[in-house]
């Protein structure tokens, strides 16, 4: 389509909030772009944990149902009048990735336009609709910390998203970066020049043999107590330990704690965006896919996204 007229699409919008078993697939009208505005043709929906997460809990009854996913990547089908992508100019038929948008699981979409922003020709939509979420994340939590070349840094869950992307910033910054993971996910953590390290008892004493000149900055990905304890044990300055999971245990021991409904976190994340994308156009910057799944098959993709353990970004393609 490439006029600005109303059209139908498919999309999933979660019904109730509970478990993955309130999501369904309905079709929906998709608005024409006003003045702003860029409708989407998706050729990839990205997938993330808290595209189910803010679902588990309730929230606002009146809201539902909520349309699910942060970013797609696609091709643009309608320019509402007077509007420029973010990235600059923009044309019916551009290959382009957005985030932070609402709904991305869908064939098509009408978001505002400065979300929108120029595909990298070396990217594949399923890469660079999974690029931005993980990427933004990891690169506020080096931010927060003051993570400096020279610096050692150990990062909890180094092989998942946000912890390969935190191993690839952190190496264009010149830090030295220890990672946790499971024996498995040794190679990735390898992969991304960091320093792997088995999680579970001992790890503190491990971290300790792999750095005698001590841990600048910790970086949670993973939550668990463990992760927090070893890190106020290691990390002297309790502002340069982050975390994106353990909320309470943030409150509770005095740590940072981001994340993207927070307008800090969402104005930083805004804000590197463009950076990010330039990086991954000159090739500084991947994003390790693991799997595909039509968009009718959500269901199956997000089971597996919530096992854990994916191996890499799953997306979804219409």
């Amino acid at each position: 389509m490439t006029d600005n007229a109303q059209h139908t699409a498919q999309h999933w919008v979660a019904t109730d909030y509970g478990d993955l078993d309130v999501l369904r697939l309905e079709e929906t009208d998709v608005p024409p772009p006003a003045e702003g505005e860029v409708t989407i043709d998706v050729r990839a929906a990205g997938m993330n944990p808290a595209d189910y997460k803010h679902i588990a809990r309730s929230g606002d009854r009146d809201a539902l149902p909520v349309a699910i996913g942060y970013e797609v990547a696609g091709v643009i089908s309608a320019l509402g009048p007077n509007t420029r992508i973010a990235s600059g100019a923009g044309a019916v038929g551009d290959e382009v990735l957005a985030f932070r948008v609402a709904g991305g699981y869908a064939s098509s979409i009408t978001v505002p336009a400065r979300d929108v922003f120029a595909k990298p020709t070396g990217l594949s939509f399923p890469e660079a609709a999974n690029l931005l979420l993980a990427g933004t994340t990891a690169s506020e939590m080096l931010h927060v910390t003051g993570v400096a070349k020279g610096d050692t840094v150990v990062v909890h869950g180094a092989s998942g998203a946000v912890g390969v992307s935190l191993l690839q910033q952190a190496r264009l910054i010149g830090a030295r970066v220890i990672g946790t993971a499971g024996e498995k996910s040794f190679d990735t953590v390898r992969r991304f020049d960091g320093i792997p390290v088995a999680y579970g008892e001992g790890l503190q004493e491990r971290v300790r043999d792999l750095a005698p000149e001590g841990i600048a900055a910790a970086l949670d990905c993973v939550g668990t107590d463990e992760a927090v304890d070893v890190s106020l044990v290691l990390v002297e300055d309790r502002d340069r330990i982050v975390t994106i999971a353990a909320f309470g245990r943030a409150e509770q021991d005095g740590i940072r704690v981001i994340g993207g409904a927070m307008p800090a976190s969402a104005a930083y994340r805004d804000g590197v965006r463009a950076h990010l994308i330039r990086l991954a156009g000159e090739g500084d910057l991947v994003v390790p896919m693991a799997d595909t799944y039509p968009l009718r098959d959500a269901l199956r993709a997000l089971e597996l996204l919530k096992s854990g353990h994916p191996g890499g970004k799953l997306a979804l393609l219409p």
